[in-house]
């Protein structure tokens, strides 16, 4: 027999009992060393001995063989033989060493490199499998420990260097990363004094591994090497000291660098100091050792702020996980100060916690409802948050209260709070959070007002750029100022002026700095720049504020919406006036901050904004910082200004090289700015008298002279005349910029002066501009310049066109010369090589020409002036007599590009002189048409053919850029007419392309809506609506399917379909009531379609959509309090206006007219059809819906039309539409005005009151709902509204009570209530009951029906006593439409259209109120616009449903909420970690899975006693509990019915839990947590290993942070309720399940 066959029979040693360390602990080990010696003994050679144990280095051994080579060496080691005994098989203490060392270097190294290698590569044949690898690591690392223990120093800084490359170079060929990890813990293991230079080295190198490897390898770096490092007693707290420096010092390097490596950075040192906190806090049991040996902790976390930094980094981080840690580490925290009774930081100011015992009860409260409300904070249903809210203002009152005294708690916890509400992934915590800051009552104290700053500054203005924050709260209605912005302004008021005045502006600066840094959506900036205007006046801001308010500006010109655009500016300028500091600003600082404002959009001259802007400059005008060139003396505004005008038109020597291209427009727009307020300045210092003409003169003295020297001067430098020439542009169009506020008011008589100063210039600037234009425009740049010069006259034509003299010289001689020179240019002869001089000279001929032909068409020029006769003459440049082939050459006639040679000698190709040659030559291109749209409409010239221009316009539109085709367009519409007569083919390419063109512009605001109007005055012409689909089947097709896409678009893009149906509407509106053969009117019926859409149209947008629109109705409402209202043209983009433009069309159409009467007829038949096709659909209907919005949309227009309907169409067509409309379920809002306009058809036909009775028939009862009796019996409510127009009154009255009376015995209680409310109000009919008793003789005669209907009456005044009853009956006859309502009164638009939809509760974006229908449209109605009573106006919504919805107290709330709460003590047990295996029993004949379970984080009974019966039912090989006496619990044993005695059941205590899982992975078992991280895994994608220890988490807070480091994996439960978690009994049981099925197959298992 070999001796491994000895050895292997005498020993058994598993390898779970073969330590590391080399001490035996097993129960075996005198047995076993007993049969190694006998071995010994019997050996002859130990050295063939230990190679019969040993391996090569190529070959895989055993496990065994390497356990039993380790054992054998620790006997050797250990026991040392005799020298004299046996056979000379002694050996030597230093050959012994020897072999030591070659057992490293031959068997163990080889085979640590060789493992991972093997792990990765498919197995070899005779190599272990795969599940054996944890377990031969663990065993090489127990042979390699007890060799290291032998050898001397070197040796073991030899193995250091083999392992630590690891760290530094993880992608390199050396050992593996998990192999180095195990190496070195079994190194430290070995190292006595853990101060050496290797143990330093050690450490070093595991922090810098922590810091770069991944989390995973991090945790074993800790768990492994970390852990036992520190078990060394003596140097167990320098070694922490080293670890604690180096982690925090790293995150003290990164946690003002970039966010994304600072949030890494904190998630990994939480990590670390999770994993620490055994070692870095006391524990309740070491508390008496620590005084009684009065030992200082070292370190002490709760003196270190760098540590506090950390945790609340961790507490606001988005990483869940790493929250819990923070967390975890906090309540440590004061779980050891309340221990240990110590003051902590008192006497720091700047400690971020502080501890005293004499206030211990108090602090430990506040930290239970801080650790509370952050844990609350993790789930993301707001009802389970917002009952905690009241702990959040407990906690605001502890801070606050606590600044007045001692100051123990920093303001800095609360926010970690908000930034944790501010992260969370609901909206609505979110804006819980924000609201709940916004109110925060503690900001008014100074000290937290600073405290706070940097946080307003920073996280509260980026969760403040959230959008929807800005949504109306329940209860306001469209148009009011959301809640939020309201809160905001107070909220900027109150802090502001809590701050110390001397960090007011420091404040500010950063705040307007993070405004401008990162861009902002246009509500959010709006409100937040509101809220900055509402500031109290202070001079805050110097030069660097506005740079800062600059930026700002620039965010807000980013968004579309001009309005929001305007009304933002607005409020910031007003900010800016109130806390300009003008002592530390120049005037240069403030004009060029002021053209940064758009006069179109807000800083519009004449405005309220501009005369408070001269007040403002005209209180500080002499208190401004001097100019740097004049540092003593300030300077007045006007004296400014004068010189900033000198040096704008000082031209330096230098720029003779910057003459050929045109100056940058901006500072002539800022000075021609500068200029207007120094005027209106000097105007304000005198305002009763003239501005004097002389002062005026004198100020624009310098620009006066240019301009008259500009027709005589041939060597003023072209840099200047261009200059004089911006400016003189930007002066006239800000001086005819008038806004809408001042337009109707006294005559502007400072622009009138100023005009007229410019008047004696006009002549020599128009001789300039003519001569110039005749052929000295030769150059690329000049193009531009063409620009300027037509800008200019185009201002003078508009400005002077009212001076006779002026007009007539234009009129009759100045046209015409113009007109001349560029026909005469253009007809030039042909170049061969086209030379840019030539082409420049023809590009800027066709500009003038095309801006002379607009002006014409402005109707500026007399029809029978030579300016309009030399405009008519281009017919002949144009339409040349010749063949019609060679004449469609002049459409879209070409501009030829220079050559690159033709350009200052060589130039390349790609020359930027050259590459916008493709726009100048699209400009040309669309001058032609302009010119041929003037041609076309006043020239009328004889046309090759219609056909050709329409298809060269079709090519053109494809040609030029689609922001140039207006012209185009606007061409095509006019010859459109004949086209549709002659060729439809074309007509439709031309309608299909124009409408894809429009398509591409739905994104550009600026150039879409003018295609999108030029598109519809063509597509949409009269001549197109006259149509019909027998006439022109392929147009007409074309135009309903581009209707429909309009639609369409218009659902996205609020406008579309306005602009269409006013065009329409416009276009179909009667010329002459009389007029039965209107053919525009008659076109309307070829779009029946278009209309039924149209009275039904209101898209219900996306949500951001929907609150941009209603922002923009809050801006417009606040009227002139905004001046952007007042500057900016309202768009007509309101959603309602297509319903409100076609009910105004329809208002418009006569009774007496037949074609209207037929219009009309046929839209309610197609209304009714369609009501009654969506109450068939399918479609779930529910309030506010779609379907919900058009039924009560097309019941509207029908009450809206009923009056003007013959009554026998209504008779015929609608009453009995209407009754079936009743019968169906319908919501509230429809249900009324069904009942309505029943009313009025039997009020206005009551011959027809029989149909009435009719839907009381027995015969449909069957088919009746609750709703249509209810409808019904609504009616009868009214019956004194029907009386007086009916026959046989008493025989209609007493069918009336009969009927009711029928309904009063309904099992149902709502059709009851009804019932009894009807046959209240008809018996109380006094006129009718009178005469019935007349007629009878008395009421006695009406015999039983008087003693039923009193009975009926009776029993429900007795509802008074029957709680819910006595509600619903009296607030069913204080409702609106039993009470206040009255049908024939209150017929009025206003009732139809806002009333009802506001009373019956329908969304208040369905209510239109009676300013749009007087503002957006002519309303010509029969009906009232306004309801001319009072009573039903003030009503409040409501129903009488009585909904008792009783607001629970906070606390009650909290107390259903579902929620986890981390247990405040931490449970310590009294006793060192160790491990009491106590087995039970062992079932008989079963086999058990390798699954473990442990449980010592559960401590309730029942929980436990469930789960030991599912571990034993499945077969788990084991169950751990925090402690055996749980077995004896009778609520365990009632559940856990004696399975207990057949499973094995361990103890470990929740404190030895970290040391057992640490056991369990070395010996293979994946340490599986069931728990929910971001890096979870689901349970039904998760494989289970064979060897599986499953960890479950405490009831309450699941599984503590410091255990997270030393799962393998998470498992979570996939879950599809609104419920969080399961039960934890539960939640292992199906886990458990899940592995027992995955393993079934393995043969092991129940």
């Amino acid at each position: 027999m070999s001796a491994w066959n000895v050895y292997q029979m005498a020993v058994g040693v598993p390898s779970s009992r073969c330590p590391a360390s080399g001490k035996l602990l097993s129960s075996s080990t005198m047995s076993s060393s007993v049969l190694l010696n006998a071995l010994i003994s019997q050996v002859p050679d130990l050295d063939q001995l230990l190679d019969t144990l040993s391996w090569t280095g190529s070959t895989w051994p055993q496990v065994e063989r390497v356990e039993s080579l380790t054992a054998l060496l620790v006997e050797l080691l250990h026991h040392p033989q005799p020298s004299s005994g046996g056979c000379g098989q002694s050996k030597t203490r230093g050959q012994l060493v020897s072999r030591v060392q070659s057992v490293i270097w031959d068997q163990c190294v080889p085979l640590l490199r060789r493992i991972p290698s093997e792990k990765k590569s498919s197995l070899e044949e005779g190599s272990p499998p795969k599940a054996g690898g944890k377990e031969l690591l663990h065993a090489v690392c127990g042979l390699l420990g007890v060799c290291l223990r032998q050898c001397p120093p070197d040796c073991l800084e030899r193995v250091a260097s083999i392992a630590l490359p690891a760290f530094s170079q993880p992608d390199q060929d050396h050992l593996d990363i998990d192999i180095s990890i195990e190496v070195l813990a079994v190194l430290l293991s070995v190292i006595s004094d853990s101060s050496t230079p290797l143990a330093m080295d050690l450490l070093s190198c595991t922090l810098a591994g922590v810091k770069e490897l991944s989390e995973a390898q991090a945790s074993k770096i800790v768990v492994r090497l970390w852990f036992t490092a520190l078990k060394a007693q003596e140097r167990r707290s320098e070694l922490l000291q080293i670890i604690w420096r180096g982690l925090l010092s790293w995150y003290e390097r990164e946690e003002d660098g970039d966010a994304d490596a600072a949030a890494g950075v904190t998630a990994r040192v939480l990590l670390c100091l999770t994993a620490l906190s055994d070692h870095l806090f006391f524990t309740p049991e070491q508390k008496t050792w620590i005084k009684e040996q009065q030992w200082v902790l070292q370190p002490d976390p709760r003196e270190s702020q760098a540590f506090f930094r950390v945790v609340q980094a961790g507490l606001k981080h988005r990483d869940n996980v790493s929250r819990r840690r923070a967390l975890f580490l906090l309540k440590r925290c004061v779980s050891m100060s309340e221990e240990m009774k110590t003051e902590v930081c008192l006497g720091e100011p700047e400690s971020l916690f502080r501890w005293t015992p004499d206030r211990s009860a108090g602090l430990r409260e506040f930290w239970e409802d801080y650790a509370l409300v952050l844990e609350t904070l993790e789930e993301n249903q707001i009802h389970v948050v917002r009952p905690v809210l009241n702990r959040i203002n407990k906690l605001v009152e502890t801070t606050a209260a606590d600044a007045g005294g001692s100051g123990l708690v920093h303001p800095s916890w609360l926010m970690c709070v908000y930034q944790r509400m501010f992260h969370s992934e609901n909206k609505a915590v979110m804006k819980e959070g924000v609201n709940h800051l916004l109110e925060l009552q503690m900001l008014q104290h100074p000290d937290f007002a600073s405290a706070f700053s940097q946080f307003v500054v920073g996280p509260f203005m980026d969760v403040l750029a959230e959008s929807s924050l800005y949504h109306r709260s329940p209860g306001q209605v469209v148009g009011e100022c959301p809640e939020i912005a309201l809160k905001l302004q107070k909220f900027m008021v109150t802090f502001f002026c809590s701050l110390p005045e001397n960090d007011r502006g420091s404040v500010l600066l950063k705040l307007l700095q993070r405004l401008g840094s990162q861009h902002w959506c246009a509500v959010p900036l709006l409100f937040l720049s509101q809220a900055l205007s509402c500031l109290s006046p202070c001079p805050l801001l110097r030069a660097d504020g506005l740079n800062a308010l600059r930026d700002v500006l620039r965010c807000t010109m980013i968004t579309h919406q001009v309005l929001l655009r305007g009304a933002t500016q607005c409020f910031l300028l007003h900010a800016a006036l109130c806390l300009i500091d003008v002592s530390a600003v120049s005037l240069d600082e403030v004009f060029s901050f002021l053209a940064h404002f758009r006069a179109e959009e807000s800083l519009c001259r004449g405005s309220a904004l501009w005369r408070q802007l001269c007040d403002w400059l005209l209180t500080n005008e002499r208190s401004f910082r001097p100019a740097e060139a004049s540092p003593a003396t300030t300077e007045a505004i006007a004296a400014h200004s004068s010189s900033r005008l000198k040096a704008f038109l000082t031209v330096q020597a230098s720029s003779a090289d910057l003459m050929d291209t045109v100056p940058d427009p901006g500072e002539a727009e800022a000075l021609a700015r500068t200029l207007l307020l120094s005027i209106d300045l000097e105007w304000s210092r005198r305002p009763e008298q003239k501005p004097e003409e002389d002062g005026l003169e004198r100020l624009f003295c310098p620009l006066l002279d240019v301009l008259r020297r500009l027709s005589t001067s041939v060597y003023l430098p072209l840099r200047k005349t261009d200059k004089s020439l911006q400016l003189t542009l930007q002066l006239l169009q800000l001086l005819g910029r008038r806004s809408a506020e001042t337009g109707k008011k006294s005559v502007d008589k400072v622009a009138e002066a100023l005009t007229s100063l410019l008047l004696g210039v006009v002549e020599p600037v128009q001789e300039f501009m003519l001569r110039r234009l005749n052929g000295e425009l030769q150059e690329l740049c000049d193009v531009d310049r063409a620009g300027l010069y037509l800008s200019v006259f185009r201002e003078l034509v508009q400005n002077y066109s009212v001076v006779p003299s002026f007009l007539s010289n234009l009129q009759n001689n100045y046209v015409s010369r113009l007109t001349a020179n560029c026909m005469r240019l253009l007809r030039g002869p042909s170049e061969q090589t086209p030379s840019v001089a030539g082409q420049v000279q023809k590009a800027v001929s066709m500009a003038t020409l095309a801006l002379l032909c607009e002006l014409a068409q402005q109707r500026v020029f007399d029809p029978q002036s030579d300016a309009m006769k030399s405009l008519c003459s281009l017919s002949t440049f144009f339409y040349p007599s010749s063949s019609s082939s060679s004449s469609l050459q002049c459409f879209n006639q070409p501009l030829l590009k220079p050559s690159a040679a033709d350009i200052s000698g060589s130039c390349p190709d790609d020359s930027p002189l050259l590459k916008d040659w493709g726009r100048v030559a699209a400009h040309f291109i669309r001058d032609q048409w302009t010119c041929l749209r003037f041609l076309q409409t006043f020239a009328k010239p004889e046309a090759p053919s219609a056909s050709g221009s329409f298809q060269a316009a079709v090519e053109a539109i494809a040609l030029l850029p689609s922001d140039l085709v207006l012209p185009v367009l606007d061409f095509m519409s006019s010859v459109f007419p004949q086209m549709v007569l002659y060729d439809e083919t074309l007509s439709v390419e031309a309608v299909c392309v124009s409408w894809k063109l429009v398509q591409t512009l739905s994104t550009n605001a600026h150039d879409f809506w003018p295609a999108l109007q030029a598109f519809v005055r063509l597509a949409f012409h009269r001549s197109a609506l006259e149509l019909t689909e027998t006439r022109s089947p392929k147009l007409t097709a074309c135009i309903k399917q581009i209707t429909r896409e309009l639609m369409e678009l218009s659902e996205a893009k609020s406008g579309v379909l306005n602009v269409l149906l006013q065009h329409c509407c416009q276009t179909w509106l009667p010329c002459h009531p009389h007029n039965r053969t209107d053919a525009a009117f008659q076109s309307a019926f070829n779009h029946m379609d278009l209309l039924a859409e149209a009275c039904v149209y209101g898209p219900v947008f996306r949500r951001d959509q929907r609150l941009i629109q209603e922002v923009q109705t809050y801006v417009e409402q606040l009227g002139d309090e905004c001046v952007a209202n007042t500057v900016i043209s309202s768009e007509n983009r309101d959603d309602q206006f297509p319903r409100l433009c076609t009910l105004a069309f329809l208002s418009h159409l006569e009774v007496s007219n037949s074609l209207h009467q037929r219009l009309m007829e046929e839209l309610v038949q197609r209304l009714l059809r369609k009501d009654a096709e969506i109450t068939k659909s399918k479609v779930r209907y529910y309030s506010n819906s779609m379907h919900h919005r058009v039924k009560n949309r097309v019941w509207q227009t029908l009450l809206l039309l009923l009056r003007k309907l013959r009554p026998e169409f209504v008779v015929q067509a609608v009453l009995v539409p209407v009754c079936e409309a009743g019968f169906s379920s319908n919501q509230a809002s429809v249900k009324y005005l069904i009942e309505w306009a029943l009313i009025l058809i039997l009020h206005q036909n009551p011959s027809h009151i029989q149909q009435l009775w009719d839907c009381f028939s027995t015969e449909q009862e069957q088919e009746k709902t609750k709703t249509s009796i209810c409808t019904f019996l609504s009616v009868l409510v009214h019956l004194d509204i029907l009386l007086p127009k009916l026959e046989n009154k008493v025989e209609q009255w007493q069918k009336a009570i009969e009927v009711i009376l029928l309904w009063c015995f309904s099992h149902n209680f709502s059709v009851r209530l009804y019932a009894l409310l009807a046959l209240k109000r008809v018996w109380e009919m006094e006129g009718a009951r009178a005469l019935a008793e007349k007629e009878h003789g008395g009421l006695a005669s009406l015999g039983g029906l008087a003693t039923v209907v009193q009975a009926c009456l009776r029993q429900a005044e007795a509802m008074q006593n029957t709680g819910n009853a006595m509600k619903n009956w009296t607030k069913i006859q204080e409702h609106f439409f039993f009470s206040a309502f009255h049908p024939l009164n209150d017929h009025s638009v206003e009732t139809i259209l806002h009333t009802f939809p506001s009373l019956s509760e329908l969304a208040d974006d369905e209510w239109v109120p009676v300013w749009k229908m007087e503002k957006l449209v002519d309303f010509h109605s029969s009906l009232p616009l306004r309801n001319t009573g009072r009573e039903l106006r003030e009503l409040q919504p409501g129903d009488w449903v009585q909904q008792d919805r009783g607001e629970l107290e906070q606390e009650e709330r909290w107390a259903d909420v579902q929620k986890k709460i981390a247990p405040w003590r931490l449970s310590v047990q009294e006793q060192e970690p160790q491990l009491m295996a106590q087995q039970r029993a062992v079932r008989l004949g079963k086999l058990t899975s390798a699954l473990l379970v442990v449980a010592s984080l559960i401590d309730k009974p029942t929980n436990l006693g469930g789960l030991c019966r599912t571990c034993e039912i499945f077969g788990a090989s084991a169950l751990v509990l925090d402690s055996l006496r749980h077995v004896s619990d009778k609520q365990f044993q009632a559940l856990s019915v004696s399975s207990e005695l057949w499973l094995p059941l361990l103890e470990v205590k929740p404190l030895e839990l970290t040391d057992f899982l640490q056991l369990k992975k070395r010996e293979g078992y994946c340490i599986v947590g069931v728990e929910q991280t971001a890096n979870s895994q689901s349970l039904q994608d998760y494989s289970f290993p064979e060897k599986t220890l499953l960890l479950l988490g405490n009831e309450r807070e699941g599984i503590p942070a410091n255990f997270l480091q030393l799962l393998d994996v998470c498992v979570e439960i996939p879950q599809q309720g609104v419920t969080r978690s399961l039960n934890v009994h539960v939640s292992a049981a199906l886990l458990v399940w899940e592995y027992t099925r995955q393993h079934l197959g393995s043969g092991q298992g129940p």
